[in-house]
């Protein structure tokens, strides 16, 4: 039992460590794009 939750608790990092990543790139790209909208 105590095996399960620990494997849960590590995939919840990871998802959530994904999730973030993704999240990064997203915002990064965004100010990508407004810093290249200003620039004309």
């Amino acid at each position: 039992m105590a095996q399960d939750e620990a494997l849960a608790r590590r995939q919840r990092a990871k998802n959530i460590a994904v999730g973030a990543t993704v999240a990064g790139f997203c915002l990064l790209f965004f100010l990508i794009t407004i810093v290249r909208m200003g620039m004309k």
